[in-house]
């Protein structure tokens, strides 16, 4: 019980979902207020609370956030921008920006994960840039590209270019990005935020030494994803 009790101080309620879920709440005590007098039986009263209820709930758990913090030296380290599942580990040609193969990683993140991105490594940001796109499913290879995404570059301490693209899915339709151009960016620090269903690509320098495998879970923040050579 001390160890579950000590996990939960550890949990907040993300910026982008505190007004949402206290203007809903508010109106499931109205509503439940007015179905309690306007009605004889209790019915209604009792399906309204069992509903919007569960509703709330799952709200309140997909907009967790908790407080986490790398355990060791981040140098050159690459870490998981995000809770989920590896989806893809492939090279690929990057024609947008680098115009050479490059490995790719993916996580997907579905709306029971908590949708808080990290920066996955130390550095600086180069730019951010947003696109404008469609709602494939995440999980599918053409998302990467169609979706509307946001895209941020990071240049390493070593100099080494790793680019985090945010992903909109089949049912996300707000990608909230707080990383901003010529910042310094750490392990720890929030890159942003995903609505619902979603995924996280990280495109890193071929020869860059993996730690992951397929369908392997991802905790954001705390799963090595790679190490740069």
């Amino acid at each position: 019980m001390g160890k579950r009790l000590k996990k939960l101080k550890k949990i907040r309620i993300h910026r982008e979902g505190t007004s949402e879920l206290a203007i809903s709440m508010i109106l499931i005590i109205v509503l439940a207020i007015g179905l309690w007098f306007a009605f004889d039986t209790k019915i209604p009263f009792w399906i309204s609370i069992l509903g919007l209820g569960t509703a709330w709930m799952l709200a309140l758990n997909f907009y967790r956030c908790p407080i986490r913090y790398f355990n060791g030296d981040t140098h050159k380290m690459v870490v998981a921008p995000a809770d989920g599942k590896i989806v893809v580990i492939e090279e690929v040609d990057e024609n947008v920006y680098f115009h050479d193969k490059r490995l790719l990683i993916s996580i997907f993140m579905s709306p029971l994960n908590v949708h808080a991105n990290w920066f996955p490594v130390d550095g600086k940001v180069k730019f951010v840039s947003h696109h404008n796109g469609n709602y494939h499913k995440a999980w599918l290879p053409k998302a990467s590209e169609e979706n509307e995404h946001a895209d941020i570059m990071i240049t390493t301490p070593e100099g080494e270019d790793v680019l985090v693209r945010q992903i909109a899915g089949a049912m996300a339709r707000r990608i909230v990005t707080y990383a901003k151009a010529e910042e310094e960016c750490n392990i720890d620090e929030h890159l942003g935020f995903i609505k619902l269903g979603s995924r996280v690509d990280v495109y890193l320098p071929l020869g860059t030494e993996v730690r992951v495998r397929m369908d392997q879970p991802t905790t954001g923040d705390q799963t090595v994803l790679a190490v740069l050579k």
